[in-house]
């Protein structure tokens, strides 16, 4: 039998919590592997945990200055040399775009490895969508994603998110909250189908749990308005009524949304409050704006109306909230859009999926302190079209 369908059948075949021990088991006994390690990336994107059964735990290494962080970065594998005529191979284990972690191979034999890294590329990626459903059964790899506890509020927040990037033919996606381990009520979601992206960025009032419970409300009413066929007018309408049902216009909750055709880039958005759109286009960054409408759940029964927009192949869509765009410098003075603008350009060569981070460490850096007073939220929207 090929030993590639070995491997896949052994990873489709493992028990939830055994998939690190069955990828060991098969890669050792097909291709002569020595170790194996899997590292997955904190929520911070900062670490690469690896992945251990607690109370174990190992010690991380760096995304940003480590060659196994090079291989999640690039998403490209990096063959290392090590000891005698051994030779380590990292391997980037995404979903769709989605990166996840790092599969690192040992192998015997350098001369192994031109004939075996295809092989062992498209064994991580299994590994990906393996650990992707298995996190439905155990907490292992979600406990390994985290470098410090979350608060309960983020532990919420990170539940209801689709991912963290996404790639497609048409486009690529990448988003970011911080601070990652002490989020309210900022949120991100999309869905996708053959011909249309929805994507929605929003910005919850509040702090703590009160903040997480009505960002929660207002997502599952946006995706069970999408999940039913409804335009976004009317989704962001029956939002808005589920919202002021349950709290009677003491809170309420902020929403920009797009519905994108994939084939022409024209695009229906409702802006119901503060998240704001910067766009990158031919070099240049300039603020988009649109008719501002009201947020969900402030009145009873708010109407809402679609605005046209296109997005054209080259464009760069920066998605922020309020504790993003309205970042103060270290004396307080009032120049977030031209940091914002700054840091736009300063990462315009990296891929959608390292954008946020990046410029959330670009504002960090401006507002003179590394923790956010609010919650920060970047998506990063890279358009190809068809």
């Amino acid at each position: 039998m090929n030993r590639f369908v070995t491997a896949e059948r052994a990873l489709r075949t493992a028990t939830p919590h055994g998939l690190l021990d069955a990828v060991r088991r098969v890669l050792a006994e097909q291709y002569d592997a020595e170790s194996v390690e899997l590292f997955m990336a904190d929520y911070g994107l900062t670490v690469l945990q690896p992945v251990s059964v607690l109370p174990h735990v190992r010690n991380p290494v760096s995304v940003h200055n480590s060659v196994v962080g090079r291989a999640f970065s690039a998403q490209e594998p990096v063959v290392e040399a090590g000891a005698g005529h051994s030779v380590r191979v990292h391997l980037p284990v995404s979903v769709r775009g989605d990166r996840l972690g790092v599969l690192s191979v040992t192998l015997p034999d350098e001369g192994q490895v031109r004939g075996l890294l295809g092989e062992l590329t498209d064994i991580a990626e299994v590994l990906g969508h393996e650990v992707v459903v298995a996190e439905r059964d155990t907490d292992v790899y979600l406990q390994a994603r985290r470098k410090d506890r979350l608060t309960l509020a983020a532990e919420m927040q990170w539940q209801l998110l689709p991912g963290r990037s996404c790639s497609r033919p048409e486009y690529d996606l990448g988003a970011q909250l911080e601070p990652a381990y002490a989020i309210y009520g900022d949120n991100f979601d999309w869905s996708t189908t053959a011909d249309r992206l929805m994507l929605y960025v929003t910005n919850g009032m509040g702090e703590g749990i009160e903040a997480s419970l009505l960002t929660n409300l207002a997502i599952n009413a946006l995706r069970n308005a999408r999940r039913a066929g409804i335009a976004i007018a009317d989704q962001a309408a029956l939002a808005d009524q589920a919202v002021y049902a349950h709290y009677q216009g003491r809170c309420y909750l902020s929403v920009l949304m797009f519905d994108f055709d994939l084939a022409t880039g024209r695009a229906s958005v409702v802006d119901a409050g503060s998240p704001q759109l910067l766009r990158l286009r031919a070099g240049a960054v300039e603020r988009v704006a649109f008719e501002a409408q009201l947020p969900l759940g402030m009145f009873e029964e708010t109407d809402y109306v679609t605005q046209d927009f296109r997005v054209e192949p080259g464009d760069r869509l920066v998605f922020v909230s309020d504790g993003v765009h309205a970042v103060a410098g270290p004396k307080g003075e009032a120049d977030g859009d031209l940091a914002l603008a700054r840091a736009i350009q300063a990462t315009r060569l990296l891929p959608a999926a390292e954008v946020p981070r990046a410029i959330l460490r670009e504002l960090a850096g401006h507002r003179g302190q590394s923790v956010a007073d609010d919650d920060a939220l970047v998506v990063c929207l890279d358009w190809r079209g068809r």
